[in-house]
């Protein structure tokens, strides 16, 4: 697939076949190609009867034993029910969304990066590329074509559950990665989709789907503007925000998506909703869906309520609510980005070359992310040289993350929220089984080593180094947010609550209490004369003044995903640290909410930017 400049998607050369095609579908079909149900919820045959454009799958929704011959399977089954033509029917293929946001980590046996913090961390614009050009061919061989990602996020606050998936909170550095991986994605095949538009990253208190309360000129400075290189390296499509921008929301704000992304910036691809995200937009379905298609969202992700919202927007049209110049418009960017991807041309899911392909999970792929996990790493303390660590030397590996690929991998990991343990992730290496590789005297006591009790201190009196890999559990979106539990509030007749209202991970950045076994290790340890590495495994930077007094060396790994080798790379010294910090770290708890700021300024423990390294 080549790379369409934005500028140029409506001046393509297929827009006469797009033209041609749009005048012989009906009104039926025309909304069926703004629909996309969630695959459990929605069937071949519905997918011919009701004309649907497009299907996703949400986290941890796979079929049969989550394997890429599965995923073909699937999709082929659906693809063929939207190629057959007959009299109320046209052909037109259907594009298959999934989140690989970190890899195609949907699918077990995938190749599964570091998350966009850990990336951000190794200021590498080049490997960027290459993991959106490996995740495309992950995603290839499952049969899908369209992936949710990159996140161009600003992330301001490290109180948002979603801060792993921001690059950092500069900008900069997120606008320098932003045109490399979609090109990575797009020229392997797989169409892009950048998200989410916009300021997601900069909600009071961090606040997943809160209010991002700031002024035009700086919501453009801090949050539009890394979306200019994306569209520059020719994105397909774009995902609007649960969030809100000064009390508005992003899924009904038509002067962002209309005037702003596709008028002002010349956005040629088409717009997509977020997961029910025109529910909050009014308390009638209807007047949601017209409000929502009206802003100029094109495709919407209605994954249950697909019916309604066909039947909803229909009645619309016919009302005059939405003009018929609305339709006709998002479905002529569906149908343009179908073109432009090459989904008309190409051949059934399972006859596509790369369709359950060799190179899933190949060697080759993880070697791209054992680099990734190396040049994430941040060294933020080395006392007396304690680091780098000698192979032959008695080394004791313990902390619940030591022996956790699920762990290390985060969220959106073959489930929504991610998995523990290591019987769900298919390949790879925890950070154990990287040093164990490598260093003959090690030795596992208490990480998941199945003898030790957990949150027993090991006795580390014939050792002559402890590595303690402690951190977060893995979360994703709300789930992972700090800050104080909220009631459930009556929200729209569709949504059960809004922003704030599912549990957070806690109420304090602190580990100390959020994880108080991590502390009681390591000054365990410290206490019988054994110099301590405490390595972070977090899919932020968390107060850790306590642990790093008591710890020797200390590291900060991110969520480094399947290839935990790449730890112990570094660790042992074959690779120097290289990575720097993408967000400062805090020395204490932000004070109050803030309106979106960079979270607890003039407290940061260490500055963007930071990092030792060895030599």
């Amino acid at each position: 697939m080549t790379s369409l400049p934005a500028t140029a998607v409506r001046a393509s050369a297929v827009e006469e076949r797009v033209q041609e095609l749009l005048a012989r579908i009906s009104l039926d079909q025309k909304i069926g190609q703004m629909t996309q149900p969630e695959r459990l919820h929605v069937s071949p045959a519905e997918v011919k009867r009701f004309h649907i454009g497009s299907v996703l799958s949400g986290g941890g929704s796979c079929p049969g034993d989550n394997r890429p011959a599965d995923w073909v399977a699937m999709n082929d089954a659906y693809w063929t029910a939207s190629m057959e033509e007959d009299a109320d029917h046209l052909a037109i293929p259907l594009l298959y969304g999934v989140d690989a946001i970190h890899g195609n980590a949907n699918v077990l046996g995938a190749t599964i990066f570091p998350h966009n913090i850990g990336l951000g961390a190794a200021g590498d614009p080049g490997l960027i590329e290459r993991i959106g050009r490996v995740t495309a061919r992950e995603v290839c061989a499952a049969g899908v074509d369209w992936t949710f990602a990159p996140t161009l996020a600003v992330a301001r606050n490290p109180c948002w559950g979603r801060t792993y998936e921001s690059y950092s909170e500069d900008p900069t550095l997120v606008a320098r990665y932003a045109g490399r991986i979609v090109r990575g994605l797009q020229e392997a095949g797989v169409v892009a989709c950048a998200k989410h538009w916009v300021g997601d990253g900069g909600t009071v208190g961090g606040v997943d789907q809160g209010d991002t309360v700031m002024g035009e000129e700086e919501l453009r400075r801090m949050h539009i503007a890394p979306y200019v290189p994306a569209l520059e390296a020719g994105v397909l499509t774009v995902m609007v925000s649960l969030s809100s921008w000064n009390g508005e929301k992003c899924h009904a704000h038509r002067y962002l998506i209309q005037d702003v992304l596709k008028g002002e910036m010349g956005f040629g691809g088409f717009v997509v909703s977020d997961w029910d995200g025109i529910d909050p937009v009014a308390d009638d379905y209807g007047d949601a869906a017209a409000m929502a298609v009206n802003a100029g969202i094109d495709m919407f992700m209605v994954p249950e309520t697909w019916r309604a919202f066909i039947a909803g927007l229909k009645e619309q049209v016919e009302r005059g609510v939405v003009p018929v110049g609305r339709i006709d418009d998002a479905v002529a960017r569906i149908l343009q980005v179908k073109f432009a991807s090459g989904l008309f041309d190409r051949p059934r899911p399972w006859a596509r070359r790369g369709s359950n392909g060799s190179a899933f999970g190949s060697g080759e792929h993880r070697a791209v992310a054992r680099e990734a996990v190396r040049k994430s790493l941040v060294l933020l303390k080395n006392e007396g040289g304690v680091l780098p660590l000698d192979k032959g030397a008695r080394i004791l590996v313990t902390g619940p993350a030591a022996h956790d690929r699920g762990r290390q991998c985060g969220g959106f990991t073959v489930e929504w929220q991610g998995v523990t343990g290591n019987a769900a992730i298919d390949g790879g290496t925890s950070i154990w089984e990287g040093i164990r590789a490598v260093a003959p005297g090690a030795v596992l006591r208490g990480g998941g080593d199945g003898a030790t009790p957990a949150g027993d201190v090991p006795d580390a009196r014939d050792f002559d180094a402890a590595v303690v890999v402690v951190g977060e559990r893995p979360y994703a979106e709300g789930l992972g947010d700090i800050r104080e539990p909220s009631p459930v509030r009556a929200g729209t007749n569709h949504l059960p609550g809004g922003p704030g209202v599912l549990q957070p991970y806690g109420n304090t950045l602190k580990l100390a209490a959020l994880h108080p076994e991590a502390l009681r290790t390591i000054r365990g340890l410290t206490a019988q004369g054994v110099p301590v590495v405490t390595v972070l495994v977090s899919g932020r930077p968390l107060v850790v003044n306590e642990e790093l007094a008591a710890s020797a060396g200390f590291v900060a790994a991110w969520l480094p995903g399947s290839e935990g080798a790449g730890v112990a790379d570094v660790l042992f010294g074959d690779y120097d640290f290289v990575g720097r910090l993408p967000m400062s770290w805090p020395g204490k708890m932000p004070e109050g909410p803030g309106r979106g700021g960079r979270s607890g300024r003039g407290t940061a423990l260490f500055p963007h930017g930071y990092g030792l390294r060895l030599l």
